[in-house]
């Protein structure tokens, strides 16, 4: 009886000391990366080496698109990712450099294999903006897409707060100040101890520099014009006016100290990529890149920063 009961003991203790085992095993883990994909980092400008605001965030399994300016099609079929694989998209606020990419992310999405409906979150005026949108291409969708899930829109509106929280990834969305656009937003992404905030367009916002305080991403949007340009150009200075210039998008990096600070949504007026670091650099000298289409950034214990090269 003695023996049993040893052994009966032995047995508890060793299985006692694997599930430990196991558990310091699974927190000794490191949390698995997060991707920030920069699809687009340009302006309204139709350039074909910075396409329209779009920005690409991986947790996990999931994937988030934020903003669909002119092209995230094409760059997400260069980085080599499934259309069907982005159903959700996020919108920072309705100007049409923004959302002009909707209806190629909409109606392209099926011929990858989409089978699911699109899912949008956006500022007030996205529910109306989207229906009008499958109105406008009823003809093609009875056509192609008519019973196909991926033709259907689901829309979430909301103001400010936790807009999505599934699988670790809770996304929160903040008022920004885009001059008289009402309204604008930023948001902030979570992951597993990981974040990244996204500027949308905003002058100095202090809400931002809250939200965004020791984050390990800030992708902040910047414009810029020489001085000659805003003396003699109006409708320059009222464009500058709404963003954010390098001088102040520094201070918020100062005042923010993520690990790394990124441009992108770059918008300039007579000034080079040079001058626009140099001019960052007059209130802010911590870790920054001019981003570019393309550049992937994967966070985990360390940043790493890689390119692609746009493909025929």
């Amino acid at each position: 009886m003695m023996r049993i009961l040893r052994t009966m003991a032995a047995l508890l203790l060793t299985g006692a000391l694997v599930a430990a085992g196991a558990q310091t095993s699974a927190q000794s883990q490191p949390p698995a990366p997060m991707r920030v994909r920069l699809l687009g980092t340009g302006s309204p400008l139709p350039q074909t080496f910075r396409f329209g605001p779009s920005i690409l965030v991986e947790a996990g399994a999931q994937k988030f698109l934020f903003d669909a300016g002119r092209g995230p099609m094409q760059r997400l079929h260069t980085l080599g990712i499934p259309f069907a694989d982005v159903d959700k998209l996020f919108l920072t606020h309705l100007h049409s450099d923004h959302t002009i990419g909707i209806p190629d992310l909409y109606l392209t999405g099926w011929l990858r294999g989409r089978r699911q409906p699109l899912r949008v979150w956006g500022p007030a005026g996205t529910r109306r903006m989207m229906e009008h949108l499958v109105q406008a291409y009823d003809y093609d969708i009875n056509i192609r897409l008519d019973k196909n899930p991926g033709s259907q829109v689901q829309v979430t509106e909301f103001t400010a707060g936790v807009v999505y929280e599934k699988d670790g990834v809770t996304i929160t969305a903040f008022k920004v100040d885009h001059g008289p656009v009402e309204p604008a937003v930023g948001f902030r992404i979570d992951y597993q101890g990981r974040s990244v905030v996204l500027s949308g367009d905003t002058k100095y916002s202090e809400t931002l520099v809250r939200q965004a305080r020791g984050v390990d991403l800030l992708v902040h949007e910047v414009a810029a014009a020489s001085d000659q340009v805003m003396k003699s150009n109006p409708a320059v200075r009222n464009i500058v006016g709404i963003h954010t210039e390098p001088e102040m998008a520094g201070q918020v990096f100062t005042e923010t100290a993520p690990r790394l600070a990124v441009y992108s949504h770059i918008v300039l007026f007579g000034v080079n990529e040079a001058e626009l670091e140099q001019r960052t650099r007059k209130t802010y000298d911590g870790p920054l890149v001019v981003g570019q289409d393309l550049m992937t950034f994967t966070i985990g214990e360390q940043i790493t920063v890689a390119t692609s090269k746009p493909t025929e």
